[in-house]
Formats: C-alpha cells, sequence, structure tokens
C-alpha cells in the first residue's frame, strides 16, 4: 500500500511540474516581442521555400529531361516510370530523416537541426546540377558519361533530398507553432506552409526562363541549360542560412531542456524519441499518415505528374506548360492561407474534410478534363488539383504539432508527415503511368480517390485542440486524450 500511495505521489507531482513547466513557457511566449516573431516567421518561409524549391526542381528535371538524360536506353514508357521512380525514392527516405532529425530536433534542438537539414539539401541539389549522365558529360568534363554510374548517383542525391526534407518540414512548422499565441497557431503556420507555394512558382519560373533564353527546342537544355536551377539554389541556401542562425530557441523547447536538467540531477536517463513516440503515441503517427496521404497524392500530381502528362500526352510547350504552374501556384498559395486562417476559427479536422471530400469527387474527372486537350482544360486541371492541395496543406501545419508532446514533437510531427509522404506521394509515381497505359487516366483518379477515402475517415479520428495553448495541450497529450476516442 505505501508503494502504492508513492507511486501516486510521484505521478502528481510529475504532473504538477509538468503544468508548472507549460505555464511557464505560455508566459515566454506572451513575452516574445514583434520583431523575434517576425524573424521566426521569416526564417520558416526561407526555409521551406528553398528546401522545396529544390525538391520541386527535381520533380520539373523528372519530368522533362531525367528520360533522356540519365535513362536513354529505354522505352519512353521505361525511361519516365525510371525517372518518377527516383523521385519516388526521396518519399521513401523522408521517414527516415524524420526519425534522424526528429531525434536530435527533440534532443538538441529544433534550430540548430533547421540549419543541418538546409545544408544537406543544398550540396545534395548542387551535385545534382553537376552528375554526368548515362551518355553526356558536364561541362565539357566526363563527355561519354558515367553510364550506369549517372543514375546511382541521382539515387544517392535525391535520397539524401529527401532526408533533408524529412526533417525540415517538422522543424519548420514547430517555429512557428511553439512560438504562436494560443488561437492563432493556423495563421502563424502559414509561413512555413506558403514555402511550397513559393517555390513551386520559382521552380517552374526558373525553367520557363532558362527556356525563353536559349530555346524551348534548343539542344543545349539536355546538353548543359537544366542544370543551371539546380546550380542557382546554393544562393538561396546561403540566405536561408543567414536567416536560420539568426533566430532563438523555441520558449517550448528550452523550457523542455530545464526540465530535462532536472531530471538528469535525479538520475532519470535519457529515452529514444522515436522509441518513445512508437510507445507513446503510435496512434497519433499513424492516423496522422493516412489523414495527409491525400494532401501528397495531389501534390505529386500537380507538382510532377501534370508536368510530364501534359507535354508528353497532350502535346503542350513546355513553356505554357510551367507558365500555368506559376500561375497554379498563386492560386494555391491564396488556398494554403486562407485555409489555414479558417482552421482558428472552425477546427483543423473540419477544413481538411473539404479538402479530402473534393479530392474524392475530382479526381476521377481530373484525366477527363485534361484529355479535353486545350491548354485552358490543362490549367483548369491543373489549378483545381493545386487548390484542393492547398486547402487540406494549410491546416497540416498546426494539426501535427497539437497532436504531439513536446519531447516526441518533432520526432512525431515528421513522422506522421513523411508517412502520409510514404502513401500519397511515392506509390503513385510508380504506378500512376502504368495504370495510365493500362486504363487511361480515369485508373489514376480512382487510384487517387480511394487515397482520398482513407484520408477522409482518418481525419474523423483527430481532435485538433486548436484554441488552446500548445503547452497547456501537451499535458492533455500526455494522458492521451488528443485523439478521438471511437
Amino acid at each position: 500500500m505505501s508503494n502504492d500511495i508513492t507511486a501516486v505521489d510521484s505521478s502528481s507531482a510529475a504532473n504538477m511540474n509538468q503544468a508548472a513547466d507549460s505555464a511557464t513557457a505560455a508566459e515566454a511566449r506572451k513575452k516574445v516581442d514583434g520583431p523575434s516573431l517576425r524573424r521566426v516567421a521569416t526564417a520558416s518561409l526561407v526555409g521551406t521555400t528553398i528546401e522545396f524549391y529544390d525538391f520541386f526542381i527535381y520533380g520539373t528535371a523528372a519530368a522533362l529531361v531525367f528520360p533522356t538524360v540519365f535513362f536513354p536506353n529505354m522505352t519512353p514508357l521505361l525511361s519516365t516510370v525510371a525517372s518518377f521512380a527516383t523521385f519516388g525514392v526521396a518519399f521513401l527516405a523522408r521517414p527516415l530523416g524524420s526519425i534522424v532529425f526528429g531525434h536530435f530536433g527533440d534532443l538538441l534542438g529544433r534550430k540548430r537541426t533547421l540549419v543541418w537539414t538546409l545544408l544537406m539539401m543544398g550540396i545534395a541539389t548542387l551535385f545534382i546540377g553537376l552528375l554526368p549522365g548515362y551518355e553526356t558529360g558536364t561541362f565539357g568534363m566526363f563527355e561519354n558519361g558515367w553510364g550506369v554510374w549517372g543514375p546511382v548517383l541521382l539515387v544517392v542525391m535525391r535520397f539524401l533530398q529527401g532526408l533533408a526534407v524529412g526533417g525540415e518540414w517538422a522543424g519548420a512548422t514547430l517555429l512557428t507553432a511553439e512560438y504562436a499565441p494560443p488561437g492563432k497557431r493556423g495563421v502563424y503556420a502559414i509561413f512555413p506552409q506558403l514555402g511550397p507555394a513559393i517555390a513551386f512558382f520559382l521552380s517552374s519560373g526558373t525553367f520557363v526562363a532558362v527556356f525563353l533564353i536559349i530555346g524551348e527546342t534548343s539542344d543545349a537544355f539536355i546538353d548543359y541549360a537544366w542544370r543551371i536551377p539546380f546550380l542557382l539554389s546554393i544562393l538561396l541556401v546561403a540566405v536561408g542560412l543567414y536567416v536560420r542562425i539568426a533566430i532563438q530557441e523555441t520558449p517550448s523547447f528550452a523550457k523542455e531542456q530545464e526540465r530535462r536538467r532536472e531530471a538528469a540531477k535525479r538520475g532519470e536517463k535519457r529515452t529514444l524519441p522515436f522509441m518513445d513516440t512508437l510507445r507513446y503515441q503510435w496512434r497519433e503517427a499513424v492516423t496522422g499518415g493516412i489523414a495527409l496521404s491525400s494532401l501528397f497524392s495531389l501534390f505529386y500530381m500537380g507538382t510532377s505528374y501534370l508536368t510530364s502528362y501534359g507535354t508528353a500526352n497532350l502535346g503542350h510547350s513546355r513553356i505554357d506548360i510551367l507558365t500555368m504552374g506559376m500561375g497554379a501556384a498563386i492560386l494555391f498559395g491564396i488556398a494554403i492561407a486562407a485555409s489555414a486562417w479558417l482552421s482558428d476559427k472552425v477546427g483543423r479536422s473540419r477544413v481538411i474534410i473539404v479538402s479530402t471530400l473534393l479530392a474524392v469527387v475530382w479526381t476521377p474527372a481530373l484525366f477527363w478534363v485534361l484529355d479535353i486537350g486545350t491548354l485552358w482544360s490543362f490549367a483548369i486541371g491543373l489549378t483545381v488539383t493545386m487548390v484542393i492541395f492547398g486547402i487540406s496543406y494549410g491546416p497540416a501545419g498546426a494539426l501535427l504539432p497539437e497532436m504531439f508532446r513536446v519531447d516526441l514533437r518533432y520526432t512525431g510531427a515528421g513522422f506522421a508527415y513523411n508517412l502520409a509522404a510514404i502513401l500519397g506521394g511515392a506509390i503513385p509515381p510508380l504506378i500512376a503511368a502504368p495504370l495510365a497505359e493500362k486504363y487511361g487516366g480515369l485508373g489514376v483518379g480512382l487510384f487517387l480517390a480511394a487515397i482520398s477515402v482513407a484520408s477522409t475517415i482518418a481525419v474523423t479520428r483527430i481532435k485538433s485542440n486548436f484554441q488552446e495553448d500548445i503547452d497547456e495541450h501537451d499535458q492533455l497529450v500526455r494522458e492521451g486524450e488528443a485523439l478521438a476516442k471511437p
């Protein structure tokens, strides 16, 4: 009986300490001044823009040039499949990136980890721009190419890109979520979530500029010009590093560090964040991953596959397709901002469900619209796809951090996000082209609709707790109340 009482007392004391820590972090958050908040918002926006710019230019190149440069000895269908398979490799690497960088993000801090993700992405992207092709060299070197080593190294660099993005998103969203006042996390989440929209615009615009300078049908594009967007990314990385190094650690993590120092004095051992996530919050990780898989299926379709489909299947020019992409990116950004703001009013889950239900209806009709064959029908198909994607993407930056306790938040949010990337972003690239070849666009559309149905069901299982202070909510998460019960 004495032992039971002691255990209860210890548990109560731990809960009281946790509550005190949450209150202290909340007070620290209130004291953050406007310039600091602007620096955090800027660091999140610039960082995700750079990371996803590097990610998107790969997708564009995979659609337009990689089948020729790295897979020249295959049939057009197989070379396209192989090219998009390398695109999908990054999605398979992303959960590993979330585990590795989530570990350091939860143990060492958000800021320090985000600097390393940015460096890794920048170096990998630079090297892609320097890789010799299967039969072609690079800037006068290796004139006969590297044979099979070209595609192999391309896969390696793409894998490193995936690792970096896997660690980037969670950290960038935590910067804003853990600084944001109660009831405004959706608004603050706009900044890291806008990064992909700006990146999509910039990546498409860079390729358009290259085509306008050298000519769309010029051999120079295949020979060397496709490399220019990759090489230019190093300038953006330098800007991103400058911004990120200047920010401070989040109030939530700073308080968690104090708690750990006190725990260490008591002789408590540190545990691995990933193992604790699997032990205590695996349901949140799996549910969050399935809930956002629809988002990634639309992401893949809008940013990569439709670029290939519009040029190879519909015969539109590269410049026209990329210009349509720039226009869609603007409306994509507006949808992100509007849905993130609305999620502070009505809840994250309700907004995301609107997106998943729209996707269920839209994706089977998408290829019917595209196959009308006009440039305007392509523009409608691309834009609607990106807007539906934006509706769910806006609230996601606040939803996932709210589902995990502070000491597992980087790992848990990152793992859920990147599990969604596998389910919705890695699998479709591998089977979309064969499905389209055998069943037409309707086959692809029905497959994507099935993913959205699964997402809809999963979202209904999530209680977002969108109006609570994130550190006060941390205690509820520890008590197992973040995930809605049956």
